[in-house]
């Protein structure tokens, strides 16, 4: 299925980040809403109603799938229900052939995340923190990034430049990210691809 290179977001907080209105995701459509470029935002709580967002997304044909939420080495984090990455891999997997994950969530981009999620699904890529990061600098990182990657990158995304782009970004706004790549040579079906800071970059 042909898919189309704008951002698909799905955002699940706990009652504290909702009642102190930090809505990453949110703030994160609107930016790519000025800068031009279609979004999707869902705001959910339950693991059902994620079941039905990927559901959604895979319809939407869109091929970047961000997700804002908290989380840990071990899965992921709703509202109201916890998931390990097994789990995750099994409700997203279906849905990512030729796509790319986006995670916006502490701790989470490990080897653990990547193979459920890269082996086997035809997944392009995983990317995003692997130490805790706050909401501001996530904001902003993702913003950059997608501003970026969407307006140099319009029809695709290069994994060269997503190289390039996070190792600058990472640099300039003190975040800690991984990026997981599909390999057809490497036995597990992916690697990890290595993110350095791009002196001569000009963002």
């Amino acid at each position: 299925m042909k898919t189309i290179p704008r951002v698909f977001i799905i955002e699940s907080l706990d009652f504290s980040d909702e009642q102190a209105d930090r809505f990453e995701g949110k703030i994160l459509a609107k930016m790519l809403q000025l800068s031009g470029s279609e979004s999707q935002y869902i705001y959910l709580r339950t693991r059902r109603e994620l079941e039905k967002a990927i559901t959604l997304f895979k319809k939407s044909k869109f091929r970047y799938l961000h997700i804002s939420c908290h989380g840990n080495r071990s899965g992921i984090a709703l509202t109201l229900n916890s998931l390990s990455f097994d789990e995750l891999g099994k409700i997203l997997g279906p849905a990512l052939r030729g796509r790319r994950v986006f995670f916006s969530s502490c701790f989470v981009v490990t080897t653990a995340c990547a193979a459920p999620l890269l082996f086997g699904t035809g997944c392009l890529s995983v990317i995003g923190p692997y130490r805790k990061i706050h909401f501001d600098r996530a904001t902003i990182f993702w913003s950059a990034f997608y501003h970026i990657m969407l307006r140099d990158e319009s029809s695709s995304m290069k994994s060269q430049k997503i190289q390039e782009i996070t190792s600058s970004l990472q640099e300039v706004f003190s975040v800690h990210m991984r990026y997981f790549r599909k390999s057809d040579t490497a036995n597990c079906g992916f690697k990890q691809a290595q993110l350095r800071a791009d002196s001569k970059g000009k963002l």
